[in-house]
């Protein structure tokens, strides 16, 4: 399990409350998971003290750069997003649990190959891993749809809200494990992409217990990224994606959506069943 940003007590009022419930429920359960934080999101001293209590609690704490911004977007360049790279690192290098892996923004690894295999090699040459995930889902939109809920004062359609992206984060397993036995022809060390948000404050044990009761075990995430998967670096462009979707991809399979996840597919599921607000 692995979650990226990192909250913000200055535009979250309940910053260290969700992120206290967030460690309770790991702790809970007994998981050793990674925190991948950016400065954008996570905001400036105060962002820093929770991010600093996931590395305390003993998980893993990565890099996420410091602005956020996609390496596949034209206007970013190799030089800018290595810069913003390096921002981050200054910020996070001193923290317990630091390593210096990074989660690029969105999944996007780059929208050329210079830019894409530029990346690599300065990471090479820095001795910075990559951080990819294979498991990849939308929580990000189910948190939108279920804060506005919660904010509208119907805690029932929020309720409604969380049981459905539950059922979407066990579909979305489901999915990407399919795909890694198709393209692998086994089942690797799943990363999970997940977010420091509302939904996951309130959730992630039941989450966790979902999981369980769906037959997965969770590992640590140190121990999942010693899976030779992550090692790898699949020859697509635009590059990123679930490292098990730019897999398949590069070996042509079929029928594979792109983006591979994204609100465009949630969106007409929640409509539908009479949940967006």
């Amino acid at each position: 399990m692995t979650f990226d940003d990192g909250f913000n007590p200055g535009k979250q009022p309940e910053a260290a409350q969700w992120n206290a419930q967030m460690l309770a429920a790991l702790r809970g359960h007994g998981i050793n998971a990674a925190l991948f934080p950016t400065l954008a999101r996570m905001g400036a001293a105060g962002g820093l003290e929770l991010v600093e209590a996931w590395g305390r609690a003993g998980h893993l704490i990565g890099n996420h750069t410091a602005s956020h911004r996609s390496l596949a977007d034209p206007k970013v360049s190799l030089d800018w997003f290595i810069a913003d790279v390096r921002t981050a690192d200054e910020a996070f290098k001193g923290l317990a649990g630091f390593g210096p892996m990074l989660r690029f923004p969105y999944l996007k690894e780059g929208d050329t190959q210079a830019k894409r295999d530029g990346m690599r090699e300065w990471m090479a040459r820095n001795d910075y891993r990559s951080a990819p995930v294979s498991i990849d889902a939308s929580d990000w939109y189910y948190n939108i749809v279920y804060a506005a809920h919660l904010k509208a004062g119907d805690a029932g359609k929020a309720e409604r809200v969380k049981q459905a992206y539950l059922r979407h984060l066990l579909d979305r397993a489901d999915y990407y494990d399919g795909l890694a036995r198709d393209v692998l022809g086994r089942s690797p060390v799943h990363v999970m992409l997940l977010h420091t948000n509302q939904i996951n404050a309130a959730a992630l044990s039941d989450v966790i217990a979902a999981l369980t009761a769906h037959g997965w075990n969770i590992a640590s995430a140190s121990s999942a990224f010693q899976d030779p998967l992550y090692a790898q670096a699949p020859d697509t462009l635009p590059a990123g994606e679930s490292i098990v979707w730019a897999r398949a991809k590069a070996l042509d399979f079929p029928g594979l959506r792109y983006p591979a996840e994204d609100a465009v597919y949630e969106e007409p599921l929640l409509r539908d069943a009479g949940l967006l607000p």
